[in-house]
Parts: C-alpha cells; structure tokens; sequence
C-alpha cells in the first residue's frame, strides 16, 4: 500500500486549457483604451497646432483678428457673431457729443511738381458732400487735396460725422481720378486663399515708388455672398445680381450688379460681395433688408460699427468711405451723398477696415498714413503679406 504522504495531488487549474475569453479580455481593453487615449490628444493637440499656425501666419494682422479669423474658418464662426453682439451690447456705440478737434485740416502727402497735366487729366472739384448732422462743423464734408500729381489733385478727401446721433465719430471719404491714378487687385493669402491667382499678397518692391494709396477689399468669401475671379482663374464663382468691384486691365475700376457669366477679355478682375448700396443713382431698398443673406450674418444692417464702401460717380471717379459708427443705411447715404451713381459695401469691423496713402521720402523708401486717425489696423499691412485681399492705388504713367 502507498502511505497516504506519497500521494501527489495534483492542482485541476493547472492543466486546464485556457479560457477563450478570460486572458485576452485586459488586453483589449488596454487597446482600446491606448487608442480612445491617443483619440483625445489629438483631439487636444490639433487646435494648439491649428491655434499657433494662425497666430504664426505672415502680416500684421492682431492677436484678437487671428483668434476670430481662425474660428470663423474652423466652424465656430456663430460664436464669433454671438461674442461681437455681446461686446456690441454692452459697449454700444456713444450717442451725442462733439467730435474732438473737430474735422481734420491736411496737407498734400505727395506736394504739386512740375507742370500741370494736359486738360484731359482735370477732373472738376466734386460739390461738397452735405453734412449729415447739423449745425455743420468748419470745413465739413469740403474736399481738401490729400495728393497731387504735377500739379493736378489725383486724391481728394472729405471728412464728416456719420450721422445725427453718433456725432463724435469721424468719417473719411477718398475721391480718386481715374485719368490720373489707376488700381490693382492683390488676393490675401487667405482670403480668398487661392495659391494659383498671380498677383502677390502684398505691393511688389518694384511698384512702391509710384505707391499712392492702398484700401480694403470685402468680407471672407464665406460671408461675402459672392466669388472672385482674377486673371482668368476662377477663386469663388461669381454669382449673378452681386454687387461687383470689376478692375479693368487699364487699370480702372468700375462698380456694378454683375450680369456676366464670364468677364470680358478687358477685365482684369472681379470682386463680388453683397448687393448694391446704391444703383442708378439712388439708394436701393435693400439697405433696410435685415436678413443675413443680404448684409452678412456678423452684425446684420443697424448695428454701428466701422464700416467702408466703394463708389463710382458720372464723371469715372471713384469714392471710397470709411468711418466709425454707421449703419448700413448710414454709410449709403454718406457714399450716396459723396456722388455714387453705384456703390457697393466692403468689408467692416475696426481690423479690417482703412485707406492708406504713402509718402517716399527717398528711393525704395515708402512711409504709410491712414486717412483717419483712429483707424486701427496697421498701416505698414498691405507692404508685409496679407491676409485679406485689396486694393493697390499707383500713379499712372
């Protein structure tokens, strides 16, 4: 007999086969987990990524435009809207008041040299733009030479309060001669964005020296409710019945409701954005629509904000506003007022909006001023790569 010590028991676990689901349950789990977990810091990592290219891109733009910039082209657009209200609401704009050093004296930024141009180069002092709040302050809405080619006014400006109400805020009207001056389109490198358009995002070093003056273009071609096309490449369709900015390869511009599929061999350019201001010399009724579709969805028609638009007058000159506190309808009626048979909204807010005029005082040397003091975007913007397309302004040969 075997004494019962020598027995072996063995352990029944020990040559049991393993479970088919017992030991690779921890492992799946953990491969799910590595993977929700690598999930997450993408998910973390990508706008810190996305958020430092913007505030890393090229130009002049500010810190608070790049941040808005960057929600508005990542989905977040509505928030955006909804911050501005708040800020607007809480901080609306100031009513009454007296514009502080009252409308603005200035001297020639180019002086008079040589003689005048041929006759054919004169185009007739337009009739002041009537003040639209009253009593009239000194020297309102009266044209004043801003700068002169050989002796003959190739820029004019006007300055005014935007209306009865905000009249300590201060307007600015540009008045260009076409016989004189002519214009160029320059895309943004990100509005409209399109790498294969052949002008450069910011003046060439070759044009500054004839260089006289730079303005904004429209809204974010999201908001701008119409295309651009340049050069034979089409960046955005365009679309029929928008109000268009159309630069022509003689370098002169033209304001209109577009009604061609395709620009003429002529054109060097189109800008659309939104629907006219003004048509046929008079104010359409548009201006008292209050959809988004029509105005933008960022601050609507009658909130008070800065604001710019664009004019051509009978004569072929052009008008440019750009001011603080105005309404749709008020800036209408100001670029009516400043003679615009047509007329179309550009962009707005206080980041976007300028007119820019520049000095040389030596070869290869441009020196930037804005029209109106309180214009906030950097005036060296449109000489370093810029993010929103514009207008360039140079002396004609």
């Amino acid at each position: 007999m075997t004494a019962r010590g020598d027995v072996k028991i063995e352990d029944p676990q020990k040559h049991r086969p393993p479970s088919r689901h017992g030991a690779p349950r921890p492992s799946r789990r953990r491969f799910w987990v590595r993977r929700v977990g690598v999930l997450m810091v993408a998910l973390l990592l990508w706008p810190a990524f996305s958020i430092g290219g913007a505030l890393a891109a090229p130009g002049t733009d500010s810190t608070a435009a790049r941040l808005a910039e960057w929600a508005r082209f990542n989905g977040l657009g509505w928030a955006v809207s909804d911050l501005e209200q708040i800020q607007y609401k809480a901080n609306p704009p100031k009513v009454g008041g007296n514009l502080a050093g009252g409308i603005p004296r200035i001297a020639a930024t180019r002086p008079a040299s040589g003689k005048p141009t041929s006759s054919s180069s004169f185009s007739a002092l337009p009739a002041p733009i009537p003040s639209q709040a009253k009593p009239s302050l000194p020297g309102e809405g009266s044209w004043q030479s801003l700068v002169s080619l050989k002796g003959v006014p190739a820029i004019r400006a006007a300055f005014l309060r935007p209306d009865a109400q905000h009249t300590s805020y201060l307007v600015g009207v540009a008045w260009l001669n076409q016989k004189l001056v002519k214009m160029s389109l320059h895309p943004g490198y990100r509005v409209p964005g399109d790498p294969g358009l052949s002008q450069p995002s910011s003046v060439p070093a070759s044009q500054r020296n004839s260089l006289l003056a730079t303005f904004n273009s429209g809204f974010t071609m999201t908001d701008a409710n119409g295309g651009y096309w340049q050069d034979g490449q089409t960046a955005v369709p365009l679309r029929s019945g928008a109000a268009s900015m159309v630069l022509y390869k003689d370098g002169h511009v033209d304001v209109a409701r577009w009604n061609s599929a395709t620009p003429g061999p002529d054109v060097a350019a189109v800008r659309q954005n939104l629907g006219l201001l003004v048509d046929n010399g008079a104010i359409t009724p548009d201006v008292n629509s209050t959809t988004t579709r029509t105005w933008g969805a960022t601050v609507g028609n009658a909130t008070y904000v800065w604001r710019s638009a664009v004019g051509i007058r009978k004569d072929g000159s052009l008008v440019f506003v750009v001011g603080a506190s105005m309404s749709v309808k008020t800036l209408a009626n100001i670029v009516h007022d400043a003679g615009a048979v047509r007329a179309m909204e550009l962009d707005i807010n206080q980041s976007w909006t300028n007119f820019i005029t520049y000095t040389h005082p030596g070869n290869g040397v441009t020196v930037p001023q804005m029209l109106t003091k309180n214009e906030h975007p950097n005036p060296y913007r449109y000489l370093q790569p810029s993010s929103r397309d514009f207008v360039a302004v140079l002396a004609r040969s």
